[in-house]
């Protein structure tokens, strides 16, 4: 390692991340304390990474943070991630934000304090490009332009923040292409709860565990946007047809507008959501360049009770990817193969098929059999079902009969991979 330059040493110094393993990687020799001193670029303090951190009190804690920073220089990445584990001092904290604001890149902060620090005005008008916070309140954003002129990628975990103190954070991140909103605190400011969100530059917008009124969001570069574990009353997103990518997963949403055109939409992945097919598939059909359809666990709420196999055949084309599951009351599920026999319209470019059905039986196999049909460049099939944790030897034996069911079918209309995911 003495040929080594002091900067690589400072490059894998920086990979290792714990704070804690750096500072034992520093001690090897002199060479490697200049690497820690000069050359780290990346410092982190987890307690997740080290249970002895769960054992020492705040205030020592807090020397050991300010002794590791305090001998470095020229930190570009900070992350300080401290679950259950008592508030720390505000003093101490600026001071740690404080001595390294004006190099940092990236900053990851899960720290309780009293008060409360605001990050935004210690941090602001530097050169941070990514910035995750948890377990903070944010109280009276200005409507700065200039404040986070580089930041790139924001993400906001149990934060408390008002419905305009996010509307003016985002604006006063111009560059801004990741906003993550994990169970934020959203403050009421009248009888209903109501986001509403404008950027020009957003590229990717991921948010769990919120339920609202009303959730508006406006981004007219907008590619990838995934709900999970929501409930809206309105949910509404418009911008300039550049949205590629569509997810919610357990989400319940009773008003849903897509006033952005979703004309080169390619992946559609939706599970455990109520909607209405006919509101839905109005806002889909139209999406012919869809590679990726995924309908899981979904109830449609209307008349219709079943996806109609032929619209979908001939609305999206180009598929590649098609998974299907259905959870039907018994009088239903002859309706959902007597609808998909009446149509012979192919998926001649799906080449995996992910299958579903509440109960395996006689229904579901009939059922895999016409979509075999439909899909002549099929390379891969999965099928998941459910089995209950008893197992008496007439469902083995229902079971094994199923199984042998589907290897038939394969065998009679193609040789392809298949799989079987019983839960």
């Amino acid at each position: 390692m003495d040929h080594v330059p002091v900067e690589v040493i400072g490059n894998i110094l920086s990979r290792l991340g714990a704070a804690r393993d750096v500072v034992i990687a520093s001690t090897t020799c002199k060479k490697w304390r200049e690497a820690c001193h000069r050359h780290l670029h990346m410092l982190s303090f987890n307690s997740d990474d080290w249970p002895v951190f769960r054992d020492l009190t705040t205030s020592r804690l807090e020397i050991l943070i300010t002794q590791t920073i305090f001998q470095t220089k020229g930190l570009q990445g900070l992350s300080i991630l401290m679950d259950d584990v008592d508030e720390f001092s505000a003093s101490a904290v600026i001071g740690w934000l404080m001595y390294t604001r004006e190099t940092l890149r990236c900053l990851f902060y899960n720290v309780r304090t009293t008060p409360n620090v605001n990050i935004l005005d210690i941090c602001g008008r530097q050169k941070l490009e990514l910035l995750a916070l948890a377990h903070n309140s944010i109280t009276g954003v200005e409507p700065n332009y200039q404040r986070f002129l580089f930041l790139k990628s924001l993400s906001l975990s149990y934060v408390s923040i008002s419905s305009l103190d996010l509307n003016l954070l985002l604006t006063a991140c111009p560059k801004i292409e990741f906003l993550g909103l994990i169970s934020p605190e959203i403050a009421i400011t009248d009888a209903q709860v109501t986001v509403e969100l404008t950027s020009q530059t957003l590229k990717k917008v991921y948010v769990k565990a919120i339920s609202l009124d009303k959730f508006s969001l406006e981004a007219d570069t907008l590619e990838k946007i995934h709900l999970e574990d929501c409930a809206f009353e309105l949910f509404e997103l418009s911008g300039k047809g550049t949205l590629k990518q569509f997810r919610m997963h357990d989400v319940s949403i009773f008003h849903l507008d897509i006033f952005d055109p979703v004309d080169d939409l390619e992946v559609v992945d939706v599970s455990n959501f109520t909607v209405i097919w006919s509101k839905f598939y109005q806002i889909i059909s139209k999406c012919s360049k869809l590679k990726t359809l995924r309908l899981w666990n979904v109830v449609f709420d209307d008349e219709v009770e079943f996806v109609d196999l032929e619209s979908i055949a001939v609305c999206f084309p180009d598929l590649r990817y098609l998974a299907l599951s259905y959870d039907l009351r018994d009088d239903l599920k002859e309706g959902v193969l007597h609808y998909s026999l009446q149509g012979e319209s192919a998926f001649e470019n799906v080449s995996v098929l992910d299958l579903g059905w509440m109960i395996l039986d006689e229904h579901f196999v009939d059922w895999v059999e016409c979509l075999l049909r439909r899909c002549g460049r099929l390379k891969k099939l999965i099928i998941h079902g459910v089995v209950s944790e008893s197992k008496t030897h007439v469902e083995c034996h229902m079971l094994a009969s199923f199984t042998s069911s589907i290897v038939q079918l394969m065998r009679k209309y193609i040789h392809v991979d298949v799989q079987f995911v019983y839960e």
